[in-house]
């Protein structure tokens, strides 16, 4: 049985009340923690005059971060299983000795 909690996240100077499973609340805490990093990053970095826009630029860098987590995994994959069909191909012709 799921137990829910209920917990408040803050994001850039908000709070935001969740309802969440006990097993989420560990990520989305150290999430928020990283928004509200990178939030402060943007804004040491760059001249932002609006939240809204470094908000959508942690957004990006987000999801950049897991786009790219996401082809470097399907390339890992397609090479593993080359390196499984060449291992494969080795046993079928000792095998077919």
């Amino acid at each position: 049985m799921d137990e829910k909690l209920k917990i408040k996240i803050s994001i850039a100077d908000r709070v935001y009340p969740l309802t969440v499973d006990m097993s989420q609340e560990e990520g989305l805490r150290s999430a928020s923690k990283k928004i509200d990093m990178m939030i402060k990053q943007f804004e040491e970095n760059y001249a932002v005059r609006d939240k809204q826009d470094v908000l959508a630029m942690c957004a990006l860098q987000f999801a950049s971060q897991l786009e790219q987590k996401q082809i470097d995994s399907s390339a890992d994959n397609v090479e593993a299983n080359e390196r499984l069909k060449k291992i494969n191909d080795l046993l079928a012709s000792y095998l077919d000795k």
